[in-house]
């Protein structure tokens, strides 16, 4: 299946029922008053979020919503029937905005969590709350309101504990592969990840996280170079950034400038991801000689003036990779462990 990540659509909220304007009519009641009902409420338009969806493909296809409109008040003080609300579901991680006003109007981020994007009408008065004692007749009623109507973009943004950095052909897809039981493509090309992928690290009986690879960034990425602008956003709700590096590019580039060039686009995109944990990968250390690999590696790490976490890898050859998984596991930890010291 496609992955779409973005989608615009239309929502309208049921109009209310119009009140009614009726009178008592039976045999030997000249007289019997008003008995004209209200009108229905509109149904509304919500928002709930599915575990079962990954992508938002489906609005692709399908872009306008409508809830039913309320029934009409009728007579002998019946009240109209209430519209149906309108349900539609989307993936877990859905971002909802309304897109004339840039307003975000909720995160759905739990599985069946509930949003509201649009209320319905309310109903009209009937006639029989307009009379008293100097207006025994009253021929007055009041129509239904309108349902809200709204233009919505809905931005699906992957949950994962830990998001995948790096320039394309980094090692990400190779790295999610060792470590977990995703298959995305490899390849030795660039950009050969076109779209995020989740995969589930098991260190334990009872321990795992979530690893999301997001497609490989170029510089220019946060003013949309590259695929770069599309898949940023993926990374704000992880807890931690694993950022690859590949140390022996084909390219020659050197290392610990491609690291300065990703620390610039996120710096671009959204400054607070700097201060979110990130911890460095030095991948392909296969490519260097054995006797060679702790003194290349600390030489970049010395060039970097890095203080964080940091490993020297081989993804393909599964070296290192362990070591990583269960640092990672540690942290998740320990911030559960903190989370839950706070809530008490």
């Amino acid at each position: 299946m496609k992955f779409v990540d973005e989608a615009i659509i239309k929502v309208q909220a049921g109009n209310g029922g119009d009140g009614c304007a009726s009178f008592r009519r039976e045999k030997f009641i000249p007289f019997g008053g008003p008995n004209g009902g209200d009108g229905g409420d509109g149904g509304s338009v919500w928002l709930v979020a599915d575990e079962g969806l990954n992508t938002l493909i489906d609005f692709r296809h399908r872009r306008q919503f409508k809830a039913q409109r309320g029934q009409n008040g009728m007579g002998s003080d019946m009240y109209g029937r209430g519209g149906e609300d309108a349900t539609i579901r989307v993936p877990v991680g859905t971002t909802v905005i309304n897109v004339d006003t840039d307003e975000v109007i909720g995160d759905l981020t739990a599985h069946g969590q509930k949003l509201l994007v649009a209320q319905g009408g309310k109903g009209g008065l009937g006639n029989i709350h307009f009379k008293s004692s100097t207006n025994r007749a009253p021929r007055r009623f009041t129509p239904g309101k309108p349902g809200e109507e709204r233009e919505l973009k809905l931005e699906l943004k992957v949950l994962a504990d830990a998001g995948l950095l790096g320039f394309p052909n980094a090692g990400k897809s190779t790295f999610i592969r060792a470590v977990s039981a995703a298959t995305p493509r490899v390849a030795d090309y660039p950009f050969t990840t076109l779209q995020p992928h989740l995969g589930v690290v098991s260190v334990g009986p009872s321990q795992g996280f979530v690893v999301a690879d997001i497609p490989g960034l170029i510089e220019g990425a946060a003013e949309g170079a590259g695929l770069g602008i599309q898949f940023l956003k993926h990374v704000s709700r992880t807890s931690l950034l694993l950022h690859l590096v590949d140390v022996a590019p084909l390219d020659g580039a050197d290392p610990a400038e491609q690291v300065r060039i990703i620390e610039g686009e996120l710096q671009r995109h959204d400054p607070e991801l700097l201060q979110r944990p990130r911890w460095l990968l030095l991948n392909k250390i296969d490519l260097w000689a054995p006797e060679e690999r702790d003194a290349n590696a600390r030489e970049i790490i010395s060039r970097l003036a890095w203080q964080a976490p940091w490993f020297a890898i081989s993804a393909a050859e599964r070296v290192g990779t362990r070591e990583v998984c269960l640092a990672a596991q540690r942290f998740f930890d320990d911030r559960k462990a903190d989370a839950g010291e706070t809530a008490e």
